[in-house]
């Protein structure tokens, strides 16, 4: 056997730790790779979205190629750690230092090579999945056909070998710093239940609540002032959670008789405790990771959530044309341009026009004002299938919706407190106050009954409306016909709502779907961690469960002890940073004043039900290994 080919043995031996690195680096490898055939896709270089594509592509493949050199330097360190004993055997019978670190290298190398051959075959063969989805997610016209991405074969392939060396290089130098003592001697023996501190225990709870406080406090602007802060203190609380707290906590429950010695809970925490050391560091980093990619994919989820709802609401007809004072009018060619680009596209809609008259209301003191008659509004009111209003004489109501999107603005206040004037002296103050969409109006307004809207003086300011609500059309047709007849008008004149949130959806959908691509990547990378926590103690644990069977453990005991003792390791991590994640979108959620509560249930329960199925499949493999070591 050459020196190569028992190299190559040991990462077939020890496939079963190998594996999730080696996984893990073939999903790396192949997101990486999906984005180079995005970014060298022809579609890109004629279409006009090719540069902001190109940089967003390169964005993201940096961050992923960056994030994927500290994810295997981190499982080297695992297979290192798992390996000292084996390191230490080998140097008794005659094994150089040299040869060791060759065989780490060379073992590195195989690994890398195959991953990214793999990655790139894997990505190959869902290339055209990909492209349909990002089609979809991108909103883009062109059509991203297959084709063979050579210059993306090249650079993935080229980028991770170099990485693979670089890392095997890294990798072997540290490791001759070890000694053979030090090697002997460091298989899986405990490093001892660390110390756990009153005071830092204590300092961990109050950090934890006083940056949920402070980012569930502040509203409006103060969140961006407060975020630094509170993400310094929130990562320091986390970290002393799990090194200082949580080994408190285990330390008051073995006191506890009553808990302690309760079934099998004994075998739980003793184990939890010897573990502790090294898993809190592991659970730390796992959180603060996934909380990252919660975060990530959440803002930008909501942040498109927020534009694209908030345009809707606040425009809620299909086609508006507006006209402000001193302009023309909608002339009869234009209406007739109008209604033939519909006709042209099978759209049926119901028009209605109005004109709007502004007024200055509290002495000037605040800008101008709409005050609208009552029939006008009943009119749009029944365009919309909204309730209609009844004023009475010498009554006005106040309608707002948006006016919380002017900062430090009060709904009520904002026209509440404020009188109408009238031309024979009088006023009128209004009583009612309602909340919805029904006139093209931004701000706060008036209405009052006809015949109190001529005793008013001259509007100082009048606009035109004209409004078009689809009945019936396709969506595709709606947004066509929308950008024919934004494009034919002047500017700012004509808006079609659909349109106008087609644009958006396709200016933000690469962005967001490069984030969901890079959050993914660090959310298996953190599940990775935990796999290799948990299978680098496997054959601890079978030597751990096989004495304790001996003293009378039976199988449904057993399983017991390990569903708990997993689940802690997979939910601890990932119940903190789920409780991150939804702190952090609450908190953006005040910034923008608009409710994300569905958005990030949407995120936060999406990775918390891949996180239950991932458990689920390494709880049973892990199982079943430790029930045939135990009982077979």
């Amino acid at each position: 056997m050459t020196f190569r080919q028992f190299a190559i043995n040991n990462v077939i031996r020890n496939k079963r730790l190998y594996a999730a690195y080696f996984l893990s680096s073939l999903f790396t490898v192949m997101v990486f790779f999906t984005f180079a055939i995005f970014a060298f896709h022809p579609a890109f270089f004629d279409g006009g979205i090719r540069a902001e594509v190109l940089y967003g592509m390169a964005v993201a493949g940096g961050i992923i190629y960056v994030f994927s050199f500290f994810f295997v330097l981190y499982s080297m360190s695992s297979f290192l750690q798992s390996r000292k004993k084996e390191f230490g055997l080998l140097m008794m019978q005659g094994m150089s230092t040299r040869q060791i670190r060759l065989m780490v290298f060379m073992e590195n190398m195989f690994i890398g090579f195959f991953a990214t051959l793999s990655g790139v075959l894997l990505g190959l063969v869902f290339a055209k999945a990909i492209l349909l989805l990002a089609e979809n997610v991108l909103v883009i016209e062109e059509t991203l056909h297959f084709y063979f991405p050579l210059w993306a074969i090249v650079v993935t392939f080229v980028s991770f070998i170099v990485l693979f060396l670089f890392i095997s290089l890294f990798v072997s130098f540290i490791l001759r710093t070890r000694k053979l003592v030090d090697l002997i001697k460091g298989d899986k023996q405990s490093k001892g239940e660390p110390k756990a501190s009153v005071t830092l225990a204590i300092v961990a709870a109050v950090l934890l609540a006083a940056g949920y406080a402070a980012a569930l406090y502040v509203k409006g602007q103060a969140v961006i002032i407060a975020m630094l802060p509170v993400i310094v203190v929130v990562t320091i609380g986390t970290y002393l959670l799990f090194t200082q707290l949580s080994v408190y906590v285990i330390r008051r429950l073995k006191s506890s008789k009553g808990i302690f010695w309760r079934k099998t809970n004994m075998v739980l925490f003793s184990d939890l405790s010897f573990r502790m050391k090294d898993n809190a560091r592991t659970f730390f980093m796992v959180a603060i990771i996934s909380t990252v990619a919660f975060s990530a994919i959440g803002t930008l989820y909501g942040f498109q959530s927020y534009l694209t709802k908030e345009v809707k609401e606040m425009n809620p007809y299909t086609f508006t044309y507006s006209s402000f004072e001193g302009e023309e009018p909608l002339t009869q060619d234009q209406r007739e341009t109008i209604d033939e680009t519909l006709d042209n596209y099978d759209i049926q809609a119901k028009k209605a026009s109005v004109e709007l008259d502004y007024f200055d209301v509290d002495n000037s003191k605040r800008p101008q004002v709409l005050i609208a008659k009552e029939s006008a509004y009943n009119r749009f009111a029944a365009l919309l299938g909204k309730e209609k209003v009844d004023v009475g004489d010498q009554e006005a109501i106040v309608v707002t919706d948006s006016s919380r999107v002017m900062i430090g603005a009060s709904k009520k206040a904002r026209l509440m407190d404020v009188p109408i004037e009238l031309t024979d002296g009088g006023s009128i103050h209004p009583d009612r106050l309602i909340s919805t969409v029904v006139l093209p109006e931004m701000f706060s307004y008036y209405i009052v009954d006809d015949d109190t809207f001529t005793a008013l003086p001259n509007a100082v300011e009048s606009k035109s409306y004209t409004t078009w609500q689809a009945t019936q059309g396709s969506q595709e047709a709606i947004i066509e016909a929308g950008r024919v007849l934004q494009n034919t008008f002047q500017p700012g004149r004509f808006q079609a709502i659909d349109y106008s949130v087609y644009t958006i959806n396709k200016s933000f959908g690469p962005v967001l779907f490069i984030g969901l691509f890079i959050g993914i990547v660090f959310f298996v990378s953190a599940g990775s961690f935990l796999y290799f926590r948990l299978y680098s103690d496997l054959d601890q644990d079978k030597n751990k469960f096989k004495s304790i069977a001996k003293m009378g453990l039976t199988d449904k005991e057993l399983k017991k002890v390990i569903n708990r003792q997993t689940a802690l390791l997979f939910f601890a991590p990932m119940v903190v940073a789920l409780m991150h994640g939804a702190v952090a979108l609450t908190a953006l959620s005040h910034l923008f004043d608009y409710n994300l509560a569905g958005e990030a249930a949407s995120v936060l329960g999406t990775f918390a039900l891949i996180q239950i199925i991932y458990f689920g499949i390494v709880r049973y493999f892990y199982t079943k290994q430790i029930r045939r070591a135990v009982f077979y």
